[in-house]
């Protein structure tokens, strides 16, 4: 039978700190990136590369697409959601790759040998995903009280009103509810490929696995750009938001 674990094994412990196989393959999808980069803009040039070429493309249709999203705010947003989106897809793909979640090694656990992989895809774990939308929502609430000062702590404590102090409680809701939403959509969408394609390797190991990969290649694709593309929206909000009070509180100075 395949191995499916819902939880990332843990492979070793430093200092105390479990080190789980989903660990390890996120330090692997940050390597790639790096040197990646590294590579493509090592040595930069007027007429570029190949290399340098294909970064040009890669992120200035990026920034094009996500000018279409956030339009103005482009300028601002565009680092977090460009990495965002780069580093989710690159765990993505990197999740299908041969021996991922296929080679490891058997340990004794409770008297029974159980086989525990050396990696797992980073965002098949909901410790990863959980991280990743920390980081969204809590980009979200930086650049609203950066636009707009502690005036933007307005939109969740607003005690001008009844109507407004729960308006401001259930703006809170919202964005606990964010965190909730992003982490278990992107694990849910990647956990499940990574199931289907285990189920499928095992009952038919030739060829029928691979239309399962191309179609988790383009999952992997589509939820990279689901999670980038709904931070920038709110990060579009919570920016024109506080540029609002900004301008109200000027207005009424």
């Amino acid at each position: 039978m395949p191995h499916i674990s819902l939880a990332a094994e843990i492979i070793a412990r430093i200092g105390g700190f479990p080190i789980s196989n989903a660990l390890i393959t996120t330090w692997l999808v940050m390597g790639i990136l790096i040197v990646l980069s590294y590579f493509a803009t090592r040595n930069m040039q007027m007429v570029p590369g190949w290399a340098q070429s294909i970064a040009e493309m890669l992120v200035g249709g990026l920034y094009d697409f996500f000018e279409s999203v956030t339009g103005k705010y482009v300028a601002a947003v565009f680092p977090l959601v460009g990495s965002l989106f780069l580093f989710i897809l690159t765990a993505n793909w990197v999740g299908l790759l041969p021996g991922v979640g296929t080679v490891g090694y058997y340990r004794l656990i409770h008297g029974e040998e159980e086989f525990i992989p050396l990696l797992r895809g980073a965002t098949a774990d909901l410790n990863t995903t959980v991280a990743l939308a920390i980081v969204a929502v809590l980009a979200i609430q930086y650049f609203g009280f950066k636009t707009a000062g502690l005036r933007y702590s307005s939109r969740f404590l607003n005690f001008s009103s009844p109507i407004y102090f729960v308006l401001g409680l259930l703006e809170i809701v919202s964005e606990v509810s964010k965190i909730v939403s992003f982490a278990f959509r992107l694990f849910g969408n990647i956990f499940a490929g990574e199931v289907l394609l285990a189920v499928m390797a095992f009952l038919m190991p030739f060829i029928v696995p691979l239309p399962f990969i191309t179609m988790e290649l383009f999952v992997g694709f589509i939820q990279a750009l689901v999670f980038s593309m709904l931070t920038a929206v709110f990060l579009t909000v919570a920016v024109s938001h506080g540029e609002h009070e900004a301008h109200a509180a000027e207005g009424g100075v």
